[in-house]
């Protein structure tokens, strides 16, 4: 018998054909922020290869929210690409998902134009130097996220998941590290979440009665002075409220504590390479280990402060975070979990899914090593097991 994994399940009103979601890992196929034949093929092999839904990484909902040339503009000149997308996927019966965020203080002014966060100040991680949000700027970013789920639609995709985790916008309001606005939009928590809400109903009316409405947000951000369990259990409540459909649990702070999102080490040469500023490319080889310090990986490395959630929530949830073998998924969809969402496991081999189901493999051969993500500057996603053109030179910078 296949268990949990296999049996359909609802998320609003879309019920997927199994428990499995490709998690929006940004994939840097992009370029001109439109859908590339790369990013087409990507998703049709990994509705193939059995996935309940694949979700396209980060498209972001208006140009102030690019951080990257190669990241996908969710406009309409995007839509001819992303129905061809969406298309390829439903052919082989598997849903359609894509992640609509705003990366606020991590925009890059070069292809965003503008760069604004909560309360401005200087961002290393970026580097990037925001300028605080004025009234006007949230407003016209909350229309931005209702307008994005209207062209999401259009595309045909069957739901959204609205990132609200991970250090960018929306968790830049929710985070005291990142909001010290003395305004109706900072200081206490139901202040800070005020953004959120507001995004969030926009969304919720955009998506009507026939869009499934996901959102990631974070359990913990993963350093001392962001925000804890205690209040990520308040934001689970909010979007319980809000009328969600199904909250992805995931955690960490892209300008702070990004191996707190993914674990392991980041093989910072590789990074470095591939950058596009030059001037950045010693000073993250150098420096990288420092600024990305590296957190041991475990399987399933979020599941203790998912399940405060679990006990506290009805909606429906969605465990992210190291699944990597059979046994794993079924203990976390045992523990009342709806879905599990997956990447590095896909990066690897697209099939995971139908060979687990065939019981061809039991555990994925990915070794976390990274490369997938260190190479997200050049333009493809890869597995330095599959890149033979270009890992070799980098396999002794890899935890392998």
């Amino acid at each position: 018998m296949n268990g949990l994994l296999f049996t359909p399940c609802h998320v609003g009103p879309l019920e997927l054909r199994n428990r499995s979601i490709r998690s929006a890992a940004f994939e840097g196929m992009s370029p001109g922020h439109l859908v590339s034949d790369d990013l087409l093929d990507y998703h049709r092999s990994v509705a193939e290869g059995g996935i309940g839904m694949t979700t396209v990484a980060y498209a972001a909902v208006s140009q102030s929210g690019l951080s990257f040339p190669h990241q996908l503009w969710l406009r309409k000149e995007a839509i001819p690409g992303l129905k061809k997308l969406t298309s390829a996927v439903h052919h082989t019966g598997a849903a359609a998902g894509i992640q609509l965020g705003h990366c606020g203080q991590m925009a890059k002014t070069s292809v965003s134009g503008k760069c604004f966060s909560p309360s401005g100040g200087f961002n290393l991680y970026g580097p990037t130097w925001p300028v605080q949000m004025k009234i006007s700027d949230i407003r016209e970013v909350v229309g931005d996220f209702g307008r994005a789920v209207n062209l999401a639609r259009e595309s045909g995709f069957d739901a959204v998941e609205v990132h609200a985790g991970h250090g960018y916008l929306i968790s830049q309001f929710l985070s005291q590290h990142t909001n010290s606005r003395k305004d109706e939009y900072g200081g206490s928590f139901s202040n800070r979440s005020r953004f959120m809400k507001e995004v969030i109903d926009e969304v919720m009316k955009a998506a009507g009665s026939d869009m499934a409405v996901l959102v990631k947000m974070n359990l913990r951000d993963g350093f001392k002075g962001g925000m804890e369990a205690e209040e990520s259990l308040e934001v689970a409540k909010a979007l319980e409220t809000a009328g969600v459909h199904a909250l992805v649990l995931s955690g960490g702070f892209v300008s702070r504590a990004p191996m707190y999102v993914m674990r392991g080490r980041m093989p910072v040469k590789v990074m470095a390479h591939y950058m596009h500023e030059k001037w950045m490319r010693p000073f993250v080889s150098w420096f990288g280990d420092l600024l990305m310090k590296p957190e041991p990986f475990s399987e399933a490395y979020f599941l203790d402060d998912a399940r405060k959630i679990r006990q506290n929530v009805k909606l429906p949830l969605v465990y992210v975070g190291g699944m990597v073998s059979k046994a794993g998924i079924e203990k976390v969809l045992g523990e009342g979990f709806e879905f599990v969402q997956i990447a590095r496991a896909l990066i690897h081999d697209p099939a995971f899914i139908n060979k687990l189901k065939a019981g061809e493999l039991t555990v994925s051969g990915c070794k976390h090593a990274n490369y997938c993500i260190a190479v997200m500057y050049s333009g493809k996603m890869a597995c330095y097991q599959a890149d033979k053109e270009h890992s070799a030179q980098w396999i002794k910078y890899l935890e392998v």
